[in-house]
C-alpha cells in the first residue's frame, strides 16, 4: 500500500490484517481519544496508523467499512500531533437511530464535539482530510464522489511536520471490525475562494 508504505502505529490492537488493498482492526475494548472538557476524562490510546508528513497543501482519502458493535464506537480519520493537540472525524455509534457523524478538534488539552444526525444503518463512509498549513478541512461522502464538508479547523501547532492517517477504537467494553481501504494521497482541492 504505497500511501501507507512507511505509516506506523500509536496504541495498535491485538488483531491486524494487512495487504495491497486493505487494512483490518479488531478494535481493543476501553479505547478512545478525548481530553477533559464536560467529562473530565482523559483518554489517549485509540488505535492509530499515522504516517509523517511536512507537505503543507495535500488531500487524504479513505473508505472506511465498519460493524460497530458498542456505544460510542468509531473509525475514520485522525491528525495526531501529540495527546494534547489533534483531531478526528467519524460516524459514532449511539446504539439506535439516529448515529453521528461527528468530529473532535483538541488544542491545548480541551477537546471539543461536533455532530450531525445520520442513519444508524450506515456501514460504509469516505472521509477526505485537507491541509493548508495549520488549517484543515474534513469532508465526509456516502459514494466516494459527492463530498460534503463537515468543518475547518486549526490546529496551532501544526506549523511543520504532522502525524495523519486511520483510527478506530471502542470506548466501551464492545470491540467491532473496521475495514480502511482506496487510500489515496494527492495535491489539495481544497481551494481558496
Amino acid at each position: 500500500m504505497p500511501v501507507f508504505a512507511d505509516a506506523t502505529w500509536i496504541n495498535p490492537p491485538d488483531h491486524i490484517s494487512r495487504d495491497d488493498a486493505r487494512i483490518t482492526i479488531q478494535t481493543d475494548p476501553r479505547t478512545d481519544l478525548w481530553q477533559r472538557t464536560f467529562y473530565g476524562f482523559q483518554r489517549d490510546n485509540a488505535h492509530m496508523l499515522c504516517t509523517t508528513t511536512a507537505d503543507p497543501l495535500f488531500s487524504f482519502t479513505v473508505k472506511v467499512d465498519f460493524a460497530y458493535q458498542g456505544l460510542y464506537d468509531q473509525a475514520g480519520l485522525v491528525v495526531y500531533l501529540d495527546s494534547d493537540n489533534w483531531a478526528k472525524t467519524a460516524v459514532e455509534f449511539g446504539g439506535a437511530e439516529p448515529a453521528l457523524l461527528g468530529s473532535v478538534v483538541t488544542n491545548y488539552g480541551y477537546s471539543d464535539w461536533a455532530t450531525q444526525e445520520v442513519p444508524a444503518d450506515w456501514t460504509t463512509l469516505w472521509y477526505r482530510l485537507s491541509r493548508r498549513q495549520a488549517d484543515f478541512r474534513i469532508e465526509a461522502s456516502t459514494d466516494g464522489l459527492d463530498f460534503h464538508q463537515l468543518r475547518i479547523f486549526h490546529l496551532a501547532p501544526a506549523s511543520g511536520e504532522i502525524r495523519y492517517g486511520l483510527y478506530a477504537c471502542s470506548p466501551g467494553d464492545a470491540s467491532f471490525q473496521a475495514v480502511f481501504s482506496e487510500l489515496a494521497l494527492g495535491d489539495c482541492v481544497w481551494q481558496p475562494e
